[in-house]
């Protein structure tokens, strides 16, 4: 986007955790909580089995004390490096950090595998006393690790070589990715820029700007294939040593859902990809082109020339989330009043958006690229669902707060539909609601069916990379061409530029199998908003109470007072048949 957003000096202020990187604090929590974990284990190692439920309780509140101390220093050091991943020193206290964690964790370690292997009547008898009320859920899920769990010097050895290893790599392509600048107009571009282009209404600039950071892309093919091809080896490597019987078994674990589930999910999605082809057929025809390429895919219709500055996407979030609840307006009003955002779009900051819980003691931080988009108005809702929920759930301590990743998306992705629902219904122009909903449309399929299709070449790339070995540059675009042309069905032409966009991805470095979450996550809010339009009579109260719970519950029973269940195998298809509607919808207000 040419000119200014308002977002140029929108910038957060992390002295609520530390003044800077040069805080001598910093040090002091480290040094406290190394001393602190130190005594833990001296105190408690090899008792676990022997305590009762009145000790252990004590014994956890400490435990979480140790992991805020050390947790707020992580997220400073994380946070501060994330908005300049060119700096140094920023670096360097990020590294510093990483090693004080994996150190901490195996002083810890011991804690989680003794109480994995108490005897399971015992456990089960500590799990139903009132003094361990609080706790018992974070028990029973630590207990569901035990097959997967190696003895406690097998675990303090690969704690020690992640930092070097796994987080190593990931930090080596984020500053690569950070540090990247593609050359378009003679101009030096970051990331986040070039790909802003492509929502550019004018194609010959949406084709340059894909032409540019394909070349950039290719520039760095060599070291993101090395990059990519060692982060699934470790992956395989880690999955074996732990007796997983899958690439996507550990995080189905994680995301306390059963593997049949994911299978299912997946199978619904990808069942019904004809509805992409179906709406990217409409979008040809509204754009009035003979073809429809890769980068028109989110090229905006000719009545969508909408830009809003920054005060009015702040406006419209608190508006729409204080008009569902009043205390959620009151939260994400604390975000803006006191500098909890940073959105400035900077040279060296790495690209994307997110929002960081931080630790229960603090507040959480939310981080973005802002210039003026309606996308990233979209972005803005997204990542403030996220904030409210860490923000009402930090009460449930530091072990309860997170929730699994399959229902962590579900406030940020109500959020969403919260904004649009309020911008669709003010606009009077039937041209500009057309494109607000074509954009809609864009963003669900963007959360469903690419995430979908992108855990299919995330399946392709690990199953690939454990029977095959190492995979050359030209083997990932091959897996991912093919798994990107069967979500289209022939409905988008993919240049051979586009087969280098696989390398850029940080969900695949970050989290292995992360994606499909977001697609469980939408189908989930489009069950609730729906279930919100046809009784909104006490729904905004309980659905403040689910994000207020935190990850203290099963999913299926933090969702059940919405009426929603996730165990019912139609459950996929509602949501799918919902946005199969929207499209109903555009192809019915285009005849208008």
């Amino acid at each position: 986007m040419n000119g200014v957003s308002g977002a140029e000096e929108v910038l957060w202020d992390l002295s609520d955790l530390y003044s800077g990187g040069d805080d001598p604090q910093i040090e002091k929590d480290l040094s406290e909580s190394q001393q602190r974990a130190q005594s833990f284990a001296s105190s408690y190692r090899g008792r676990i089995g022997e305590m009762d439920a009145a000790a252990l309780a004590r014994l956890l509140g400490e435990y979480e004390e140790i992991l805020e101390l050390s947790g707020k220093a992580g997220t400073f050091t994380y946070l501060n490096w994330s908005t300049n991943t060119e700096d140094p020193a920023r670096g360097a206290l990020l590294q510093r950090l990483q090693e004080h964690s994996s150190q901490l964790q195996q002083q810890l370690l011991f804690f989680e595998l003794e109480w994995a292997h108490v005897e399971d009547k015992r456990a089960q008898e500590l799990m139903a006393d009132e003094a361990l009320a609080h706790y018992s859920f974070w028990l029973t899920l630590a207990r569901r690790y035990r097959p997967h769990l190696r003895s406690e010097a097998e675990e303090k050895i690969l704690a020690e070589k992640s930092v070097t290893g796994r987080s190593a790599w990931i930090r080596f392509f984020d500053e690569v990715h950070g540090g990247a600048r593609y050359t378009l107009d003679n101009q030096q571009l970051p990331q986040q820029s070039v790909l802003t282009k492509l929502y550019d209404p004018d194609r010959v600039q949406r084709k340059r700007a894909a032409e540019a950071f394909t070349t950039g892309l290719q520039n760095m093919r060599r070291v993101n294939t090395y990059v990519f091809n060692n982060l699934l080896a470790d992956k395989a490597s880690d999955d074996r040593l732990r007796s997983y019987p899958s690439w996507i078994s550990s995080r189905n674990l994680a995301n306390q859902i059963d593997d049949a589930t994911v299978e299912a999910l997946v199978k619904a999605v990808t069942d019904r990809y004809g509805i992409v082809a179906r709406y990217y057929t409409l979008k040809k025809k509204l754009l009035g082109l003979d073809e429809l390429l890769d980068y028109d895919r989110y090229a905006p219709l000719p009545s969508a020339n909408r830009r809003y500055p920054w005060q009015e996407a702040m406006q419209t979030v608190l508006d729409s989330y204080a008009g569902f609840h009043q205390e959620m307006g009151r939260i994400a009003e604390s975000f803006f009043s006191n500098n909890w955002i940073d959105a400035a779009v900077q040279p060296g900051k790495r690209g994307g958006a997110y929002s960081h819980g931080a630790v229960p003691s603090v507040h959480p931080y939310i981080f973005m690229n802002f210039e003026g988009t309606p996308r990233d108005v979209m972005t803005l809702a997204h990542e403030m669902g996220h904030g409210v929920h860490q923000y009402l759930s930090r009460d449930q301590g530091i072990l309860l707060s997170d929730t699994p990743l399959t229902t962590a998306e579900t406030a940020s992705v109500f959020g969403e539909m919260l904004v649009f629902q309020k911008l669709i219904a003010e606009e009077k122009d039937p041209r500009i609601r057309l494109s607000m909903l074509v954009q809609k449309i864009e963003d669900t399929f963007a959360t469903v069916f690419r995430q979908t299709a992108m855990n299919r070449f995330e399946e392709a790339i690990h199953t690939a990379r454990r029977s095959d070995g190492e995979l050359t540059a030209e083997r990932f675009s091959e897996l991912w061409m093919k798994t990107q042309n069967k979500m289209f069905e022939e409905s988008v032409t993919l240049t051979d530029n586009y087969g280098i966009w696989w390398s850029y991805i940080p969900h695949f470095i970050h989290s292995p199998g992360y994606v499909y979450a977001y697609a469980f996550g939408e189908l989930l809010v489009l069950a609730l908003y729906s279930r919100y339009q046809d009784s909104p009579e006490g729904f905004p109260a309980a659905y403040r109470d689910l994000l207020a719970a935190g990850g203290s519950n099963w999913p299926e029973e933090l969702v059940r007072p919405l009426g929603v269940d996730l165990k019912d195998p139609k459950f996929w298809d509602k949501g799918l048949s919902m946005i199969e509607g929207f499209v109903e919808q555009a192809e019915a207000m285009a005849e208008v």
